[in-house]
């Protein structure tokens, strides 16, 4: 079966991913199982995902009752659920109103769109250059991978969208350098997923507050990976009191479903006027009700106290284990990196062998990102298994 799979998913799907040697049919809580019985401790989360774990019971309620009721019906027409999913997000973040899309590089295109037309109607044409940041992704798509200081994931597809300028992630003065009078819009990650589990400076992200101030430019961050609990705060910009103007929010938003939103202030969403954007899928019923869900979850002070316990657990059990390869282990949360001196890939692929997910951030971190709902038994287990693995890989 699973050779059949694999030959199929080869042949029909365009091979845009590298794939695990196994399907996956099954998950529940922290495990997932494959089609031949074998489970898997899930640290990885379908990248930051899965926050409440698999299967979460009080999801699959509201999906099903809701997907019964009116499954779609788009954005012509309103719908409850989308109305108090934007009213929740609003009520607990800086954002006066939400923009929905599907996926997190929508939202950051949708941020690039509103601070673009933000520019031109209270300055004029011209104001239209973006700063943001080495080590950062926003995703890949034709705008969000303009702004992404990737060259692997750029060089086959240039030219760009022109007009974005790079700096060193957390270096005040060159930043100041860059933003100017001609600056739409600055984008960060308060803490960068892909480029290695770093971590803005509080003092980083209030110069770049400063300077998009000082130049009418607003301050975008990207909390697509940190935000939603994963840093032990519902949003990783409250570890700084630095306030952003727009904030792009999805994988864990939905707890497996895709759904991606752009939260704004007042002052960016009166510029945006119908037909200026728009999505025939966003913020549809089903996905809005299992969003409810899970923003209603995750901003518990009981689950946030239980991932800054499990986080710091994490982090100290990381640091014990007894390798030379270990050079680092940082993060925020249940967000956290372990850096090596050696290419990460190798501990995937036995991970998948001792029946453990894993996934990695550039070419020698190892990226730990499990639902916010592990538990020290599962942490136990892990460092148990990372044991085995680092010492097989110096054996190799």
């Amino acid at each position: 079966m699973t050779g059949s799979i694999a030959e199929k998913t080869d042949q029909y799907v365009v091979h845009t991913y590298a794939r695990a040697p196994f399907v996956l049919v099954y998950g529940d809580g922290m495990t997932v199982t494959d089609e031949n019985g074998k489970q898997y401790l899930d640290f990885a989360s379908g990248i930051a995902v899965n926050a409440l774990g698999h299967n979460d019971a009080e999801i699959v309620a509201a999906v099903q009752e809701q997907v019964a009721q009116l499954s779609h019906i788009c954005n012509l027409y309103y719908t409850a659920p989308q109305a108090n999913l934007a009213e929740a997000l609003c009520q607990c973040s800086f954002a006066d109103k939400v923009y929905f899309c599907n996926s997190g590089g929508e939202a950051v295109e949708a941020a690039i769109k509103f601070a673009r037309k933000y520019a031109r109607s209270t300055v004029g044409p011209g104001k239209t250059g973006i700063v943001a940041f080495t080590g950062g992704f926003h995703g890949r798509t034709a705008g969000s991978l303009a702004i992404t200081a990737r060259e692997k994931y750029q060089a086959p597809f240039r030219p760009l969208m022109p007009g974005v300028s790079f700096a060193p992630f957390n270096d005040v003065a060159a930043a100041e350098k860059l933003i100017g009078p001609e600056t739409c819009a600055v984008f960060v990650e308060p803490v960068q997923g892909e480029g290695g589990i770093h971590i803005a400076t509080p003092e980083f992200l209030a110069a770049l507050r400063d300077a998009c101030d000082r130049f009418g430019a607003l301050l975008v961050f990207d909390e697509i990976q940190c935000g939603m609990g994963r840093t032990g705060k519902l949003w990783a910009y409250e570890h700084t009191g630095v306030t952003p103007d727009m904030m792009a929010v999805a994988k864990a938003l939905g707890g497996g479903l895709p759904i991606g939103a752009t939260l704004v202030t007042e002052r960016v969403a009166e510029v945006m006027q119908p037909g200026d954007h728009g999505s025939t899928f966003a913020g549809g019923p089903v996905i809005c009700r299992a969003a409810e869900v899970v923003l209603k979850r995750v901003s518990q002070p009981e689950l946030l106290a239980h991932v800054v316990t499990m986080g710091d657990l994490l982090k100290e059990r990381l640091q014990e284990l007894p390798s030379p390869h270990i050079q680092e282990v940082r993060g925020l949360g249940l967000m956290v990196g372990m850096e090596l001196d050696i290419e990460a890939t190798p501990l995937l692929n036995a991970g998948y062998e001792h029946g453990l997910l894993l996934l990695n951030a550039g070419p020698n971190v190892l990226r730990l990102l499990p639902p916010l709902v592990v538990d020290e038994t599962h942490i136990d287990h892990l460092i148990a298994t990372l044991n085995v693995i680092l010492s097989e890989v110096d054996a190799a």
